[in-house]
């Protein structure tokens, strides 16, 4: 893998304190883990890395601070929360319901959910890789991890 184009740190941040569901804060790790294991991160200027990602919310913006391994500033941009807000709403509704069929429903309703569920997360995620293509090119895979992460700061 190149280690030029990736991140390999991560800190999430934000206006407040967490509230989370017990498998939010799963979903979290396993992003978290994911992501580091591998991810296709790369500044559209060139800039070579690796990375270390400070990623936060604060009045209604995603903040992307991003810094090189030894923690000097790189780049710093932020998007518009609002372009996520209604995929989050629905996506969050969908996990809900998700989490809670697990507990008791028939294995088809879960498969139904969660592929609702998976659809509304890749069309997140597509939306951050557009909204992040003046910044930095991401791949799939990167975006799906980092949309998870986005989901989670928006519970704060």
């Amino acid at each position: 893998m190149e280690t030029r184009r990736r991140i390999i740190d991560i800190k999430l941040g934000g206006d407040a304190e967490p509230s989370e569901r017990a498998e939010f804060s799963q979903d979290r790790r396993i992003a978290i883990f994911d992501l580091l294991e591998e991810n296709t991160f790369a500044p559209v200027d060139g800039t070579l890395g690796p990375f270390v990602l400070h990623l936060g919310a604060a009045e209604n913006r995603l903040l992307f601070d991003v810094r090189s391994e030894d923690g000097a500033p790189l780049k710093n941009f932020t998007l518009p929360g609002s372009v996520f807000r209604s995929v989050i709403r629905d996506y969050f509704l969908v996990c809900e319901s998700y989490y809670d069929a697990v507990k008791s429903a028939s294995p088809a309703k879960i498969e139904a959910i969660d592929m609702g569920r998976r659809g509304l997360h890749n069309e997140g995620a597509e939306i951050l890789r557009d909204r992040l293509a003046g910044h930095v090119e991401i791949d799939t895979k990167t975006a799906r991890l980092l949309f998870t992460l986005i989901c989670v700061l928006n519970l704060r």
